[in-house]
């Protein structure tokens, strides 16, 4: 992961310590569980699998036949109806979850459900019956970060370029995002994707999901409820008032404690600090782990505290214009309790107390967040959920492989590169080889010749010798300006190594950004059909954090 651009250094030290690679990683021991064996067995949990399942402190004991209700209203394909089987009798579950993308989201949102079935599958084989599930994140209400979709477009991969498809219609309040119903405008983004894609059977799950009049958040199961039929996935969302009643017990005492748990998510973010991190989420003054959705426009608004006084010593609740009490809230969570929703931190809380989790998985970001809702956790269900990486992955294509090949260049040389930068390596390697020798013999002698005349005049005087430095530095930069002007020379003259620097950046490192948080998971699936399901499947099985280079 280290050669991944933008991982954050909690998200790399959590890795370290996650694989043993560094004990000393300096992540203080109640941040994360890693000191149970989650019942994986690439953990090595083996026969400890069940034992360790079925001994966790603070879970939900009842409401499985709710549950599993629930599921089977939401997972109607025959594929699913073994897993919810096996659920009723006891399966545990591996979870991981995502906002509801348009389209089906970047490619790392498949690599997520890959990884919650291999892990799944793992923890079976380990002696312990467990089905994956993804989780919906129906209730956030920022639109702009779901309403769009990156495809590469039509053609070789040296002419294509890259189109954004963005679905318009904002709803006119902040609502969840799942909720939106879809208009007939998503039509011709439709007929759009299928210009771009071409006939799969990706292709036609997707036009029959997206349709006028269903809900992002229904196109979306239905679409990954398709891609992973075969291997059993589950979704849930868990927006409505069945899913909330299951987890009320959360929310009440999100409301209840509330001044503790604020109170410690404020000290978990200076321990943070301290140990050179930064709170990955912002905690801020009064504020609260919980949205309150208006009951007139369904705008989903957060919930702060406001200090106590005499007339109301407990304090009052804001949420926009309006205050409520303490009591009027856990009258609305009684009541309705789908008016109550929960942030970031407290989402995995939730989660965790309507579903048998034995393990989440998650991104970097997500990960980076654990540390935070540690604290809720430990307070609110006596015990952490193990947080487990995802599948990262960078696909190379077959055309894409001929143009490394041809270059004599690996994928990873790609990544976080500048298109200008590759042009120039490029095209120094295709410079004739007696070119390429008298740059390298020039080089080589005016290094040598440099050094050994530095260390002399700095050994005759201190002064003189910075000064030898200083034009030596210079001269050899001018001797890597020949090597750039030669490179450009031959750029010049071969516009196609141009063009293959530009499609290279493109499909691997788009933007200078990883590719899986770039282009659409549907390109991909389209393109490649089940067998890529099955690969991205057997890819996470190792479960393993790192970053994989696929050849499709």
């Amino acid at each position: 992961m280290t050669a991944m651009p933008g991982m954050g250094r909690l998200y790399l030290d959590y890795c370290r310590a996650l694989t043993g690679e560094q004990q000393d990683a300096g992540l203080p021991g109640g941040w994360y569980a890693l000191g149970e064996p989650p019942p994986l067995g690439w953990l090595g949990a083996g026969g400890q699998a069940g034992d360790w399942a079925g001994g966790q402190a603070g879970r939900r004991e009842s409401g499985t036949a709710e549950l599993v209700a629930l599921l089977a209203e939401q997972n109607t394909l025959p594929e699913q109806q073994a897993a919810l089987g096996r659920m009723g009798a006891g399966a545990r579950v591996v979870v991981t979850g995502q906002q509801v993308g348009l389209f089906g989201g970047p490619a790392f949102t498949a690599y997520k459900a890959a990884s919650a079935v291999a892990m799944a599958g793992a923890a079976t084989a380990a002696g312990a019956a467990h089905e994956a599930i993804f989780w919906l994140a129906t209730e956030d209400h920022d639109f702009a970060e779901i309403n769009h979709v990156v495809f590469p477009g039509p053609g070789s991969p040296g002419r294509r370029t890259l189109e954004r498809l963005t679905y318009g219609e904002a709803p006119a309040e902040a609502v969840p995002v799942g909720q939106v119903v879809l208009g007939h405008s998503i039509e011709p983004l439709v007929e759009a994707v299928q210009e771009l894609l071409g006939y799969s059977d990706a292709g036609e799950w997707l036009r029959a999901a997206y349709r006028p009049g269903n809900t992002l958040a229904g196109a979306f199961a239905e679409f990954y409820g398709r891609v992973f039929a075969s291997h059993g996935l589950l979704t849930l969302d868990p927006a409505g008032r069945a899913a909330h009643r299951l987890g009320a017990p959360v929310f009440r005492a999100a409301i209840e404690r509330a001044d503790e748990l604020h109170a410690a998510l404020v000290e978990r973010g200076r321990e943070l600090v301290a140990a050179g991190y930064h709170a990955q989420v912002a905690v801020g003054e009064r504020s609260s782990v919980l949205f309150l959705m208006e009951r007139e426009t369904g705008a989903r608004v957060a919930l702060r505290r406001t200090q106590a006084t005499t007339g109301e010593p407990q304090g009052l609740w804001q949420a926009g214009r309006r205050t409520y009490t303490t009591s009027e809230l856990l009258g609305i969570v009684a009541e309705e309790p789908e008016r109550i929703s929960p942030s970031a931190l407290l989402r995995p809380v939730f989660q965790d107390f309507i579903l048998p989790n034995s393990a989440y998985v998650g991104g970097p970001a997500e990960i980076a967040y654990f540390a935070q809702s540690a604290v809720l956790y430990e307070r609110i269900l006596g015990r952490q959920t193990p947080v487990l990486p995802r599948l990262s992955a960078t696909l190379v294509e077959p055309a894409v492989g001929e143009l490394l090949a041809r270059h004599g260049q690996s994928a990873e040389a790609v990544f976080g590169a500048k298109e200008d930068e590759l042009k120039q390596r490029l095209g120094a390697r295709a410079m004739p080889v007696e070119g390429k020798l008298l740059l390298a013999g020039a080089g080589s002698a005016l290094d040598r010749e440099l050094t050994a005349l530095t260390e002399y005049m700095a050994a005759m005087d201190e002064s003189l010798g910075r000064s030898a430095h200083v034009s030596a530095s210079k001269m050899r930069y001018q001797m890597n300006r020949l090597r750039r002007m030669a490179a450009k020379y031959q750029l010049q003259r071969e516009s196609s190594i141009g063009r293959d620097a530009g499609a290279l950046c493109q499909a691997l490192s788009p933007g200078g950004s990883l590719q899986e948080r770039t282009i659409g998971a549907a390109y991909f699936l389209a393109g490649h059909g089940e067998g890529l399901v099955d690969c991205l499947v057997a890819e996470a099985g190792d479960g393993r954090p790192g970053h994989k280079v696929v050849w499709v």
